[in-house]
């Protein structure tokens, strides 16, 4: 053994790990290249996996957009009807408004024919003074306001759908209205009442 056994001149050489030699620069840089092409063909798998995947989705992407549009039409097809059905729900509803609003006057107007006879009547029999005169010029104001107008005058046409005949004294086949015994109402196109007349000769 000898005399000084940690003397560096005597000492065995020291044991490097092969993990922690130092290597030559030459030595580097092949172990870099090597380095290199595991790490450039890796990605390059990844690459092309990723393209794979890519073209993949595109075709998946590119069938959902497909029945996306064909979903769309339905649905943009489903509105359209809907917005028709809506247009002429609301074309109807306020037809029938219109119509329940003027068959509504007319039931009112209709009413109060009577009560416009009976003045007629005072009127005929010179009783139509005073405060019954006012009724019946308020009353006449109500169904003037209402677009109330008479018809059914001595002289005009006979027509029977605005015509009621309680006698002919007409000889030819040109008839016309003789004597009014009562007064025909109408509220626009709409007869209230029609007139009773005696048919005579034009």
């Amino acid at each position: 053994m000898p005399d000084n056994p940690g003397d560096p001149a005597v000492t065995d050489e020291e044991y490097t790990s092969p993990d922690l030699a130092e290597t030559t620069p030459e030595e580097d840089a092949v172990v870099a290249e090597g380095a290199d092409a595991q790490v450039a063909e890796a990605l390059a798998g990844d690459s092309e996996d990723g393209v794979a995947e890519t073209a993949e989705a595109d075709i998946d992407d590119s069938g959902e957009l497909s029945d996306a549009e064909i979903q769309l039409a339905e649905r943009t097809a489903d509105l359209q009807r809907v917005t028709a059905e809506y247009a002429n729900y609301r074309r109807r509803t306020e037809r029938d408004r219109v119509g329940i609003g003027e068959a509504a006057k007319a039931d009112v107007a209709a009413s109060l024919l009577p009560i416009r006879d009976d003045l007629d009547l005072a009127e005929q029999h010179g009783d139509l003074n005073g405060p019954l005169k006012a009724v019946a010029d308020k009353l006449d104001s109500v169904l003037a306001g209402l677009k109330v107008e008479t018809f059914g005058a001595e002289g005009d046409e006979f027509d029977p759908s605005k015509h009621e005949a309680v006698q002919d004294a007409s000889s030819g086949d040109d008839k016309a209205v003789g004597t009014v015994l009562r007064k025909g109402y109408r509220m626009g196109d709409r007869v209230l009442r029609t007139a009773m007349v005696v048919i005579a000769d034009r």
